[in-house]
């Protein structure tokens, strides 16, 4: 569907409805910008914790069995 018919489809519905889905594709999009910055900080930090050995010192850890002490 093309953007000229979907806006005429739109235009046909109640103003509530008009507004859902103006809410609805807002949040969508700031979901997916969201989405996209963690997606881009993770890329940043990636080498540092490749390669910086003090920031995944406690990873050593991760196999060990964990005992919940009372």
């Amino acid at each position: 569907m093309e953007t000229e018919e979907i806006i005429k489809e739109i235009k046909k519905l109640s103003t509530s409805d008009r507004l859902k889905i103006i809410e609805k594709t807002a949040k969508t999009i700031q979901d997916d910008d969201k989405k996209e910055q963690m997606r881009r900080a993770a890329d940043q930090l990636y080498g540092d914790y490749k390669d910086n050995a003090d920031l995944t010192a406690f990873t050593a850890l991760d196999l060990e069995d964990f005992y919940e002490t009372r």
